[in-house]
């Protein structure tokens, strides 16, 4: 491995914002390891990066399980010697209902992949960042609009959105002593299968049903790839990315 390669982990790779994202990181010279589920959905990510697709590695995995978490950094630095980047965007919703008709599996299923996943991927992160040479790396967190301010029927979501705030800065304090630079995205209605409600109308806070506007999830990729191609002596700590005419401002 030469010192100038670069090596990314994206986790939810597989779709969305994360299957962007990686493609985007691809084309600006990262190698990466796509993360996900579903190790359907990663070929077919590693499918459309073309000539690029030699430059990635496979890894299914449950971010809420600590033992797969710990299987894949091990994997990762076997076959590329470090880590210079960790995105971490695997996430979940639960049902949009009540929060008094919850359960605790429904809540537990989202904190453990949201919170506690980004979490475990932060550790294996940060005991490779600190010991490889050159030292340290850079984390980015898939935050959300949620992040900031709750849609209706969103408790386990938007409470983990906010703990993702709280892990961010940790980190990025933590990480200081090690040249670890941690960030967060939140982004806004990214045109995604997450987000194809929209088109149909969602609740909003005063009780109605209305459309919202979307982004192209090629717009959040490029945000990625600026926040991921800063010098490690500097870092944009919160960036939000979103539709400019969605119900955000002012909200509720």
């Amino acid at each position: 491995m030469t010192e100038s390669k670069r090596v990314a982990l994206v986790t939810g790779a597989g779709s969305g914002v994360g299957r962007h994202s990686s493609l985007a990181l691809l084309e600006a010279g990262y190698h990466l390891v796509l993360v996900g589920r579903r190790e359907d959905a990663l070929e077919e990510t590693k499918t459309l990066a073309g000539m690029n697709a030699s430059k990635c590695l496979i890894v299914s995995c449950d971010v809420s399980d600590p033992k797969s978490i710990k299987s894949l950094f091990t994997v990762t630095k076997e076959q590329f010697g470090r880590l210079d980047l960790l995105f971490n965007n695997a996430g979940i919703g639960a049902p949009a209902i009540p929060l008094e008709n919850l359960t605790v599996e429904q809540w537990k299923s989202v904190v453990d992949i949201n919170l506690t996943g980004a979490f475990l991927c932060t550790q294996e992160a940060f005991r490779i960042m600190k010991e490889q040479n050159p030292q340290g790396g850079r984390i980015i967190n898939n935050g959300s609009i949620s992040a900031h301010v709750p849609r209706p029927f969103s408790s386990p979501y938007t409470a983990t959105k906010h703990a993702i705030t709280g892990l961010t800065r940790s980190s990025s304090l933590d990480g200081r002593a090690y040249n670890i630079a941690c960030g967060q995205i939140d982004i806004g209605n990214a045109e995604t299968d997450m987000t194809a409600r929209m088109k149909k109308g969602v609740l909003q806070a005063n009780g109605t049903t209305s459309t919202e506007p979307t982004i192209d999830p090629d717009h959040v990729a490029q945000a990625v790839v600026y926040m991921a191609g800063l010098p490690l002596d500097a870092n944009v700590q919160f960036m939000t990315v979103m539709a400019t005419q969605m119900p955000f401002i002012g909200r509720g």
